[in-house]
C-alpha cells in the first residue's frame, strides 16, 4: 500500500522491509507461534538492516530516523508476525527510547551501542500484579542505600524478559508521593538479586516471550538511575506516547494480514459453483475491512507526523491507538468468520491473527484509558 503523501525514500524503505518480512518471517511465523519461542537471532538481522538504530542518535550507533519511519516498519513486521513485531517494539520503542529520553551521555554510551548492534536486548519492567493502569499502585521499591539503591518487588507480564540483557525498571523511591515518587532505572539482567520466571503461557502472541521478574535485595549504583529521582517516570511518559503510535501501527499491520488472508481464501473457495467473493456480503465485508484499516493508517501516520514536527500529539496518539487496535480486532474476527472452518484450524494463519489481536487493545493503556485521555483533551 504505497502512500502518495509519503516521501519516495519511505516507500523504498517499505518495499525493503516487505521483502524481508516475506522471506524471513511469514514462512516461519506459524512454527515460532507453536514453539512459543522468540528467535533471538532475529535481533542480529534487525541490527544488520539498521532497524534497531531507528530513533537513536548517531553518536550512540543509531541512525536517527523518524516516527513515520518507525510506524512503517512496525506495520510491516506485524503483517508478518505480531509477536515478532511486539518483541522488536518493546526493545526499541520502550527500552531504547527510555535510554534516549532519560539517559545521560555516559548512560547512553554504556548501553545504547550494544542495543543498536543487537548484542543486547532490553525489556520494559513496569507492570505488577496490582499495578497496570493504576500507576500509583506500583509497590516495587528502590531504597536509597549508600552510593546506590536496593530494589525489592515483583514485575509481571514483562515482554522480552526471559532473554533480556538489560531492564528498564520502574520503582518507587518515595512511595507516599504516588506517581510523582516513581523513578526509572536501567539494570543489567545478570545483576545479583534478579530472578526471572519461565516464560508465561498466553492465549496469543505465542512467539513473544514474557515472564515474571522478582527483585530481592537487588543492589544497583546511582549510575543506574535514569532521569531525576522522583520524576523519572513522569518524564518517561514521552516514551509511552511513542508506544501508542507503534501499537497503532502494529494493529494496522496485523489487520492488513487478516484482510489479505480473507481475500485470498474467499477468492479461491468455491461454493455453489462460484468463488465466495462473488457474494455481495463477502465483497462488502472485505471493502469495510479495507476502509477501516486505511482510516486507522491515516490516523497513525498523522500522529507520527505531528510527533516528528514536535507538535502536541497526546490526544491523537490515543485516538490512533484506540481506533487502530479496535479495528484490528474487528478485522481479525471478520477474517476468521469469512474463512470458516479452515480459518479455525491451527495450520491457518487466520486463527493466529485472531488470538494475537486482542492484546493490542490492552497493552500500552487499554481502550478505556485511551478514551479517558481523549475525553480529558476535550475538556470533559
Amino acid at each position: 500500500m504505497n502512500n502518495l503523501l509519503l516521501e519516495s525514500e519511505h516507500n523504498q524503505f517499505v518495499e525493503s522491509a516487505r521483502r524481508f518480512v516475506d522471506a524471513e518471517i511469514i514462512p516461519n511465523a506459524t512454527e515460532w507461534d507453536i514453539a512459543e519461542s522468540y528467535p533471538r537471532e532475529l535481533f542480529d538481522k534487525f541490527a544488520e538492516l539498521g532497524w534497531l538504530g531507528i530513533g537513536v542518535p548517531e553518536a550512540y550507533g543509531g541512525c536517527g530516523g523518524s516516527s513515520i519511519l518507525y510506524a512503517l516498519l512496525c506495520a510491516e513486521l506485524a503483517r508478518g508476525s505480531a509477536a515478532i513485531a511486539l518483541g522488536f517494539y518493546v526493545h526499541t520503542a520502550l527500552a531504547n527510547s527510555a535510554l534516549v529520553h532519560l539517559g545521560s551521555e555516559a548512560q547512553c554510551k554504556r548501553w545504547l551501542p550494544a542495543a543498536v548492534d543487537g548484542s543486547k536486548v532490553g525489556c520494559w519492567a513496569y507492570a505488577e500484579p496490582n499495578a497496570g493502569a493504576d500507576v500509583s499502585s506500583v509497590t516495587t521499591k528502590a531504597t536509597p542505600d549508600g552510593d546506590g539503591y536496593v530494589l525489592n518487588g515483583t514485575k509481571i507480564y514483562i515482554t522480552n524478559s526471559p532473554f533480556a540483557d538489560y531492564m528498564i525498571v520502574v520503582a518507587a523511591t518515595r512511595p507516599e508521593q504516588g506517581m510523582k515518587g516513581l523513578s526509572v532505572f536501567v539494570v543489567d539482567a545478570d545483576t545479583p538479586g534478579i530472578t526471572v520466571s519461565k516464560p508465561l503461557q498466553k492465549l496469543g502472541m505465542g512467539a513473544s516471550e514474557m515472564a515474571e521478574i522478582v527483585f530481592t535485595d537487588c543492589r544497583v549504583s546511582k549510575e543506574n538511575l535514569l532521569g531525576p529521582e522522583q520524576g523519572g517516570f513522569t518524564r518517561a511518559l514521552k516514551v509511552l506516547t511513542l508506544g501508542r503510535i507503534a501499537s497503532a501501527a502494529l494493529g494496522v499491520g496485523l489487520g492488513r494480514a487478516a484482510l489479505q488472508e480473507a481475500k485470498h481464501y474467499c477468492s479461491e473457495r468455491v461454493q455453489f459453483g462460484v468463488p465466495l467473493v462473488k457474494n455481495q456480503f463477502v465483497r462488502f465485508t472485505l471493502a469495510d475491512m479495507a476502509t477501516r484499516l486505511e482510516a486507522a493508517w491515516q490516523l497513525t501516520l498523522h500522529t507520527a507526523a505531528l510527533a516528528d514536527a514536535g507538535q502536541a500529539h497526546d490526544q491523537q496518539a490515543s485516538m490512533a491507538k484506540l481506533f487502530a487496535t479496535e479495528t484490528c480486532t474487528w478485522a481479525c474476527e471478520r477474517a476468521l468468520h469469512l474463512c470458516g472452518a479452515q480459518g479455525y484450524m491451527k495450520v491457518s494463519a487466520v486463527q493466529r491473527f485472531y488470538r494475537d489481536c486482542k492484546v493490542l487493545e490492552i497493552g500500552e493503556g487499554t481502550s478505556e484509558i485511551q478514551r479517558e485521555t481523549i475525553a480529558r483533551h476535550l475538556g470533559v
